[in-house]
């Protein structure tokens, strides 16, 4: 049974944490003397497997992942910190758990605001910005863009609620229309995929918003591909999916567009990713899994049909998530957060570049130590946490966009910074591609906007963004656009000598009669000049008008 790209991703994240605990133990400003070691679990993104690792880490284990000496021996204490979870369901029954021993939590991955509640979960911090902040940033995006009538999905999970919550009661604040708004989940039944599906397909909204994990996104984009909503949909998504490599296949999101974490290039990281020869692996069971589905053969000997690996195996060939460094969005957050812990202990056990390597220390001088880092990556990265453990919201929008090849591919179009005054946190910075590759924004709304001389009239049932334009009665006026009322001509508006009439009569428009009226005319719509001609024929009985229709 071969890794699938999920695996290879979990890994590279696994090895990236190896890489920067190696990286901090050869430093000689950070820790020195000291040396780190580390225990790696696979949570399976499951909370009862969660659950059990958090205990585990409260009691003492034996290690699970490890190539070194440095945890070699059996743990009698509880551990310092703890780096993950990467999801954030397994993350909270984790951070309630440790919250307990007083066991600080640095997760890169979990994302829900729920997670902020210092309350129910003390001593959890993460290195990437909660979903509250994602959730205002895709609402401003969608007004940004002038869409009013959308549709949503999200997982059925603490990650997809907790974040469609947050999006949908901003959105409500800026105007924005739900047509619907749908979950699912990768182990409900069918029928639950087959019909939130077609959901889809009927909607008249022609952009969807998906706060959705790779996972459940997965199962629902194959269900659409087999018959494809048309006209084709404008994809906005959540960090979750938006830069998963897997997705780009699927054609029907071409254009999709959405927020995700910075890009990042972390020095040496490749080299360590790649030095990996068929010894190495065998020390290690998922590195030798790793090799053994990359390579389609055995580092055992031949088994079952597998041929023996020969040597000329060469892991620099390879093209797959475990190799790719060209983005690392995703691994950025555990380099952080790696180096987040390592400062903490440096704070607590050291004075400049003199460490006390017989010193002891509790979880609770690390929490304590976290909350006041404040220092600047090797690669550039701000890290500091707010009261809440969060740290300042920063997005990259991404576009996927036709490569000259033909490929599509993520590229950065613009970004998005919570600490910018108050409609200035989207910032633009290249074209856009958008769905059927056009370069003009595409429309989604329930109604078109009412012309002067007409009112808005919502229709009943329905949300405020879908209206029927009511001309104004006789009598009335609207002179601007999307008008909610009418109102009753004002008699000193209406030409002179007519006025007691009119008060007793309709007029539909009431004119300037100066040079001013003439001005106004002139840059009217054509709605407004109907009224006026009508206007006319109806008063020349009582007084001759200026021919100025």
């Amino acid at each position: 049974m071969f890794l699938n790209s999920l695996s290879f991703l979990g890994l590279r994240s696994a090895r990236a944490m190896e890489f920067t605990i190696r990286e901090i133990n050869n430093r000689t400003d950070l820790l020195p003397g000291i040396t780190l070691g580390y225990q790696i679990y696979d949570s399976f993104s499951a909370v009862p497997m969660a659950a059990k690792v958090a205990f585990q880490f409260a009691n003492g284990m034996e290690p699970y992942f490890n190539v070194t000496d440095s945890c070699s021996k059996s743990v009698t204490a509880a551990v310092s910190a703890v780096v993950g979870d990467s999801n954030s369901t397994p993350s909270l029954g984790m951070a309630r758990l440790l919250g307990l021993f007083g066991i600080p939590q640095v997760s890169h991955y979990a994302t829900c605001a729920c997670l902020s509640d210092k309350g129910q979960y003390p001593t959890f911090f993460r290195t990437v910005p909660s979903d509250h902040h994602q959730a205002a940033a895709l609402a401003k995006m969608v007004k940004y863009f002038g869409w009013t009538w959308i549709g949503a999905v999200r997982s059925d999970s603490d990650y997809g609620n907790d974040g469609m919550a947050w999006f949908l009661k901003a959105a409500q604040e800026e105007g924005i229309c739900v047509e619907y708004s749908e979950s699912y989940y990768r182990t409900q039944p069918r029928s639950k995929l087959e019909r939130v599906a077609n959901v889809i397909r009927r909607s008249t909204a022609r952009v969807i918003v998906a706060f959705i994990s790779a996972g459940d996104l997965k199962f629902l984009l194959e269900e659409l591909a087999r018959q494809p909503p048309q006209p084709p949909l404008q994809w906005i998504g959540s960090e979750a999916w938006i830069t998963h490599p897997d997705f780009l296949k699927y054609n029907m999101c071409a254009g999709a567009i959405g927020f995700g974490f910075p890009r990042a290039v972390i020095p040496g990281l490749r080299e360590f990713l790649l030095d990996l020869s068929p010894a190495q692996a065998l020390k290690s069971a998922v590195l030798t899994e790793l090799w053994e589905n990359s390579f389609k053969c055995s580092l055992k000997g031949s088994v079952n049909g597998v041929r023996e690996c020969d040597g000329s195996e060469d892991i620099r060939a390879l093209q797959n998530p475990y190799t790719d460094t060209s983005q690392l969005r995703e691994i950025n957050p555990i380099y952080k957060a790696t180096y987040a812990i390592a400062h903490a202990i440096h704070g607590v056990i050291c004075n400049g570049t003199q460490c006390d390597k017989s010193a002891t220390f509790t979880p609770w001088q690390i929490f304590d130590q976290l909350k006041r880092v404040n220092f600047t990556t090797e690669n550039g990265f701000q890290v500091s946490f707010d009261s809440n453990g969060d740290p300042v919201a920063v997005y990259e929008l991404i576009n996927w966009q036709v490569m000259e090849n033909g490929t599509m591919d993520f590229t950065t179009v613009g970004s998005y910074d919570s600490s910018k005054p108050r409609g200035q946190e989207i910032r633009i910075s290249r074209t856009i591609t958008w769905v059927w590759g056009e370069t003009k924004v595409p429309r989604s709304v329930c109604s078109e906007s009412c012309a002067p001389g007409t009112r808005k009239a919502v229709q009943k049932g329905r949300p405020v963004c879908c209206y029927d334009c009511i001309p104004c009665a006789e009598g009335e006026i609207s002179n601007e656009t999307d008008s909610l009322n009418c109102v009753s001509c004002p008699p000193e508006f209406c030409p002179p000598n007519t006025q007691q009439d009119i008060a007793s009569q309709a007029c539909g428009v009431c004119l300037h009669v100066n040079l001013c009226s003439l001005v106004d005319y002139i840059s009217r719509p054509p709605t407004l000049q109907k009224n006026l001609k009508h206007y006319k024929e109806r008063m020349n009985t009582a007084r001759k008008l200026p021919d100025i229709l």
